[in-house]
């Protein structure tokens, strides 16, 4: 519950956060009165604000708020650049709005956003409070669950992923699974399957069974959606499970999150493995759930090691110490515009970033 004063009186209502931030300890009601500045003022000294004018101009108020928040220098590095993103992401969280049932926000201009609410939040909604900085990306992760994202490595056919769910929009690492060659076309796993787009992937190209894991059940949601958007059903299974399925096979899949850093909310998770749990799981299971001659393909980038996070001395190292050897490498470069943004703090590694598919075998 989060707890306020409003008119005098002592309130409250159910708090409401997807990503499982804690509701602020004090709440001021705020208005179109209210200027950024003094918005920006409240929101640094952890004082929520509790919005009660018209819902576009909370927007407004909310985009000058992030005008405010210092970046982190060019040179700053990947711990303050963190640091920096973690500081801005509390300031503009502080500003909240209410909903009243049925996911119905009670301000004016307030668009409808009962649809994207009941997918994220469920379809039972009592009165609640919540994060305006939450609501608008579960907006924008709405369209793009509506709208699909084409991947062209599937023929052009879209895959739609959910709110919490990676987004396939980094296309090199769906190429690189696309392009390498089978082991075989019998059965393969696919570990951490996020949206579903590599059993997919891997269906299309003709392995006869997949068995898709992954641990979090939006993933597992998101990823039998897709499969049976794409008529892959009979093909694709998707298990929720701790990286591998029983059993072995002549071919496992894994993309693990890239840097070993802890997240900073589980939209972070496809991003941030802390210290390469995920990563050092994969490689130290693989022999024992791969096939004789079978091979497992690890598509990694090496961002980690451009940052100083990981050496490419340990990433050799972790493969020999769990008994494999590496049978190939194929290279991307990435194609989304970010190294090209010389004003990005990590513009140097990005620029410098290549994603590999690593073929390993015990």
């Amino acid at each position: 519950m989060i707890r306020w004063t409003e008119a005098g009186q002592e309130r409250s209502a159910v708090w409401r956060s997807a990503l499982g931030v804690p509701p602020p300890a004090r709440v001021v009601v705020a208005d179109d009165r209210m200027t950024a500045a003094t918005a920006y003022r409240l929101a640094c000294e952890g004082t929520a604000l509790l919005w009660r004018g018209d819902f576009q101009n909370a927007r407004q108020l909310l985009t000058a708020m992030g005008r405010r928040c210092k970046p982190a220098a060019p040179d700053a590095g990947f711990h303050r650049y963190r640091q920096a993103r973690s500081q801005r992401a509390r300031t503009l969280g502080m500003l909240l709005i209410p909903y009243e049932e049925d996911h119905v926000i009670p301000l004016r201009r307030a668009p409808d956003v009962r649809e994207a609410c009941a997918e994220v939040y469920g379809p039972e909604a009592p009165p609640a409070v919540g994060q305006l900085r939450e609501l608008l990306g579960l907006i924008g992760a709405h369209e793009w669950r509506r709208q699909g994202v084409p991947v062209p490595a599937l023929g052009g056919a879209r895959i739609h992923p959910h709110y919490g769910v990676f987004s396939p929009v980094r296309g090199e690492y769906v190429d690189l699974v696309a392009e390498a060659p089978l082991p075989g076309d019998r059965l393969a796993f696919d570990i951490g399957t996020g949206t579903g787009v590599l059993a997919a992937v891997l269906a299309k190209r003709g392995v006869r069974h997949v068995v898709a894991t992954d641990l979090d059940q939006r993933a597992v949601e998101c990823a039998r959606d897709n499969v049976t958007r794409l008529g892959l059903d009979d093909r694709v299974e998707i298990v929720r499970a701790d990286l591998f399925p029983p059993g072995r096979a002549p071919l496992v899949v894994c993309n693990p999150p890239w840097l070993p850093a802890k997240p900073a909310s589980p939209l972070d998770q496809a991003v941030y493995d802390p210290g390469g749990r995920m990563l050092h799981g994969f490689l130290s299971g693989l022999a024992e759930h791969l096939e004789p001659d079978g091979e497992g393909w690890l598509i990694l980038s090496d961002l980690a090691e451009h940052l100083g996070l990981r050496t490419r001395a340990e990433l050799l190292a972790a493969f020999e110490e769990a008994g494999l050897r590496v049978a190939g490498r194929m290279d991307a470069a990435p194609r989304h515009q970010r190294p090209k943004d010389e004003e990005d703090p990590l513009h140097a590694a990005r620029a410098a970033e290549v994603t590999s598919l690593w073929r390993l075998t015990s």
